[in-house]
């Protein structure tokens, strides 16, 4: 996003989400960002997809698999999670107090956030981002 579309959000609309490992940042007005079809309307995995920040998805999307599973530090400004996404919950590696599936949690607020994709579940092959291998003498 450039500058210029940056200072045109007014600040009660800007919604700041970063993820990490990486440390991107990506910014947008809330209630503008387009419908990607991945996970629910403004979901975090909607948020990636949107602005390519590569979070696994195996199942597209629909809570059928736990690959998009992320830890969001602050729940405040999310959707509460529904029983489907509790369930399939029950099933993910390594869970937290702040766990959530990235195609459920959805951003409900502008505002700032802050999402870790788990090391375990960062699958870059899956998605044609082929690792990097040294060359042969």
């Amino acid at each position: 996003m450039s500058e210029e579309t940056k200072a045109s959000i007014p600040p009660e609309k800007l919604v700041r989400v970063t993820f990490l490992p990486e440390g991107r940042t990506v910014e947008f007005e809330f209630g503008t960002m387009p419908y990607q079809h991945h996970g629910k309307p403004m979901s975090f995995l909607d948020v990636a997809e949107n602005h390519d920040v590569f979070l696994d998805h195996a199942c597209g999307g629909v809570c059928a698999c736990t690959t998009c599973h992320l830890w969001i530090k602050d729940q405040q400004g999310i959707s509460e999670a529904d029983d489907d996404e509790l369930d399939r919950m029950d099933m993910a590696a390594d869970q937290q107090l702040n766990s959530r599936l990235g195609c459920q949690a959805v951003i409900t607020r502008p505002g700032d956030y802050v999402v870790e994709i788990p090391k375990w579940n960062r699958n870059y092959v899956s998605e044609g981002k082929p690792l990097t291998l040294a060359e042969e003498k």
